[in-house]
């Protein structure tokens, strides 16, 4: 029995929790500025616990997807699913779980957070098949990343403002900017059994996308900054977020593939920055 959880445990990817806090910071945000610096416990709970049961729940429905093509990636090969640890009907019996458990913390919501919540599920459960469609699943990743946004606002105000959804469109550009990193680390793999990403589609041209997404990604959350009236704090905070962001293009200048996953990972930093600029600015 502990042989089985602790593969599950790997399917879940709990032992690489930084799928989860790219998921949480954005939904703090969202709780922050909804809360006007101030969320509800209940919610906040919520959506914590939330995020842990969804993130899990993508990587597992993930891993199910492409349990076909990671036996090919050098990457992903020893992943439980790949190797066999794990049978493809054990899969969907745990991210139905998951998903179920995650949705019963929203049945104690308001009726919009949970018709949003549909949507949201949509989302987590379709992503891991764009690869196979499209060269933009990095698109749709900063979607399902960042719907825990509108989400939150419902949660905490009952209404889905504009605030909210430049919120979404900043996570969007920024799930675009890192997701596109860590698509480099497996490009040429990717190539060759025919998966799509953004990492592929822009070429050549990928830093200097990463860049514009990055510069869009700060420019909302500047925008966002000024819908809602805050100061010196959470400007602060965007500052070091933007220094990151030069940081992670200097990483990924020679597209070295170990460079370009340290990238990807000192996202989760950008992350806080702008959070830790938020909560200061509010408690200021």
């Amino acid at each position: 029995m502990m042989e089985r959880l602790r593969e599950y445990a790997l399917l879940m990817r709990l032992d690489r929790p930084i799928g989860i806090l790219l998921l949480a910071w954005p939904t703090l945000w969202a709780l922050w500025f909804a809360g006007a610096g101030i969320p509800r416990l209940h919610v906040l709970v919520v959506f914590l616990c939330g995020v842990m049961l969804m993130r899990s729940a993508g990587c597992v429905i993930n891993d199910y997807a492409d349990r076909g093509f990671d036996q090919h990636v050098a990457r992903t090969r020893a992943r439980p699913l790949a190797a066999g640890r794990v049978r493809a009907r054990e899969a969907l019996w745990l991210f139905m779980a998951l998903s179920l458990a995650a949705f019963a913390l929203v049945l104690t919501l308001n009726a919009l957070t949970i018709q949003l919540s549909l949507v949201g599920a949509a989302l987590a459960a379709t992503y891991p098949f764009m690869k196979r469609y499209t060269h933009l699943p990095q698109f749709y990743l900063g979607m399902a990343f960042g719907w825990g946004i509108p989400m939150a606002f419902a949660a905490q105000t009952g209404a889905v403002p504009p605030l909210a959804w430049v919120l979404f469109a900043a996570n969007v550009c920024w799930a675009v900017a890192y997701d596109t990193a860590y698509a480099m680390v497996d490009r040429d793999d990717d190539r060759k059994i025919g998966v799509k990403s953004t990492a592929i589609l822009f070429g050549r041209a990928d830093r200097l996308m990463i860049g514009l997404f990055q510069t869009a990604t700060l420019g909302l959350l500047v925008l966002a900054g000024f819908m809602s009236g805050r100061g010196f704090g959470y400007h602060a905070g965007l500052t070091v977020a933007a220094l990151l962001a030069l940081y992670q293009q200097w990483l990924i200048r020679h597209r070295n593939r170990e460079a370009c996953f340290r990238a990807f990972l000192n996202n989760n930093w950008f992350g806080l920055a702008v959070f830790a600029g938020l909560l200061t600015d509010y408690l200021g």
